[in-house]
C-alpha cells in the first residue's frame, strides 16, 4: 500500500506539473511558473519517496526527499498564491526572498550531519537530523501552508459572495478544494510522528496532492469563454 501510495502521489504531482507548465509557456504568467516549479520538486520528492519504501532508503535519497518534500515545495507553491493575490512587484520581492531561503535551505539539508537510514521505512526527521534542518522545515512548510490556506479561503469567500457571475460557483469550490489539499500535505509529518504509520503519512501526501489537482481542474473548467465582465474576477483564482 505505501509503495502503491507513494508512486500515485509522484504520477498526480508529474501530471499536474505538466498542466501548469502548458499553462506557463501559454499564458506567461509568473503564478503558472513558480507552481510549476513546485509541483516539479514535489514530484520529485515523491519519486525519492518511492524508491525508498520499494528499494531501501539510503542517506542521499532522504536528503532529497527532505529538501524538496519537507522544505521548498509549499513555499514555492504558497509563491504563486502571492503573485495571484497581489501587485506583481510584491511577488518578485518575495520570489527573491524565496531564492535565498532555497539555497540556504539546499546547503543545510545535503551538507547536515544525519542519523544514517537503511530499509523500507519513511525515517522521521526529528530522529534523522538536528535542530537547524528541521527549523527550515517548519518555517517553509508552516509560512507557506498559512499563505496558501488563507489565499484560498479568502478567495473562496470572494467568490461564493458573488456565485451568481458565471464561473464564481466553480470557482469557490475550487480554491476550497486547495485549501482542503493543503492541509492534508501539512498533516503528513503530523500524522506520522502521532501515529507513527507509513501508510497515514503517505496517504496524506496522495490525498492531498490529488484534491490539490481537483481544485486546478475545476478553476480550469471555471476558465472557458464567459462574459467579458467576469473576466477581472478570474485573477483571482489560485489555478487561474
Amino acid at each position: 500500500m505505501v509503495i502503491g501510495l507513494a508512486f500515485l502521489a509522484t504520477a498526480v504531482a508529474t501530471v499536474f506539473a505538466q498542466a501548469t507548465l502548458a499553462r506557463a509557456t501559454r499564458d506567461h504568467r509568473p503564478q503558472d511558473r513558480v507552481w510549476t516549479i513546485a509541483l516539479a520538486m514535489f514530484a520529485l520528492a515523491s519519486a525519492a519517496l518511492s524508491i525508498g519504501v520499494s528499494t531501501g532508503w539510503d542517506n542521499g535519497t532522504f536528503r532529497v526527499f527532505y529538501l524538496l518534500g519537507a522544505v521548498l515545495s509549499v513555499p514555492w507553491l504558497a509563491l504563486g498564491t502571492v503573485y495571484l493575490l497581489f501587485r506583481p512587484r510584491i511577488g518578485v520581492v518575495c520570489e527573491r526572498v524565496l531564492l535565498v531561503f532555497s539555497g540556504l535551505a539546499a546547503g543545510v539539508v545535503l551538507a547536515a550531519p544525519m542519523v544514517p537510514v537503511s530499509g523500507t521505512g519513511i525515517p522521521v526527521g526529528h530522529e534523522t537530523f538536528g535542530v537547524f534542518p528541521r527549523v527550515l522545515a517548519a518555517i517553509g512548510s508552516g509560512v507557506g501552508a498559512t499563505v496558501i490556506l488563507v489565499g484560498a479561503v479568502v478567495s473562496a469567500w470572494r467568490y461564493g459572495r458573488h456565485r451568481a457571475a458565471p464561473g464564481n460557483g466553480r470557482r469557490s469550490v475550487a480554491n476550497l478544494l486547495i485549501a482542503l489539499g493543503t492541509l492534508a500535505l501539512s498533516s503528513g509529518g503530523l500524522i506520522q510522528g502521532i501515529a507513527g504509520r507509513d501508510e497515514a503519512f503517505v496517504l496524506s501526501l496522495a490525498v492531498g496532492i490529488s484534491v490539490i489537482y481537483a481544485g486546478f481542474l475545476v478553476a480550469a473548467s471555471a476558465s472557458a469563454p464567459v462574459p467579458r465582465r467576469a473576466d477581472s474576477s478570474r485573477r483571482n483564482s489560485l489555478p487561474a
